[in-house]
């Protein structure tokens, strides 16, 4: 299950019926992490072993719309999901990096947007290949 964060749900609400300015961030950054997020904190995210967060610039290339899976069109669809149009691949671990449990996807400054649990727990070893197929991380607004 996808959780929208405080942090964005609060944007919005004063965007949206406060009038208030929110300028999206024009990437976010694919997390993961080894214990839960909350609505309110990123949680143990991975670290060392040559970890970084995958950038994903925001466009309708990159996120599908909410008509289909893979479509590039402004969202039209009823059911408020999206999903990654492409592969999102990791740096190779040159280490261990733990359980890994969860994702999240964050702006520059760390902000939480979205999180969401992997659909199967997986410990990542020394030279695995850490990546999510097109489709892979969905995002629920409704």
């Amino acid at each position: 299950m996808t959780a929208a964060s405080n942090y964005l749900e609060n944007k919005l609400i004063d965007h949206v019926l406060r009038g208030q300015t929110f300028t999206p961030a024009a990437t976010l950054y694919l997390a993961l992490c080894t214990a839960a997020p909350s609505d309110s904190s990123i949680g143990t995210e991975v670290a060392g072993n040559n970890y970084a967060r995958v950038a994903i610039t925001s466009s309708l290339a990159n996120w599908a719309g909410t008509q289909a899976a893979g479509s590039t069109a402004a969202s039209s669809g009823t059911g408020g999901q999206s999903s990654n149009n492409g592969a999102l691949a990791f740096n190779t671990p040159s280490g261990s990096w733990g359980t890994v449990t969860h994702w999240a996807l964050v702006d520059v400054s760390s902000n939480l947007y979205f999180h969401g649990a992997l659909a199967a727990s997986k410990l990542i070893q020394s030279g695995d290949d850490v990546s999510f197929v097109a489709g892979a991380i969905q995002i629920g607004v409704g």
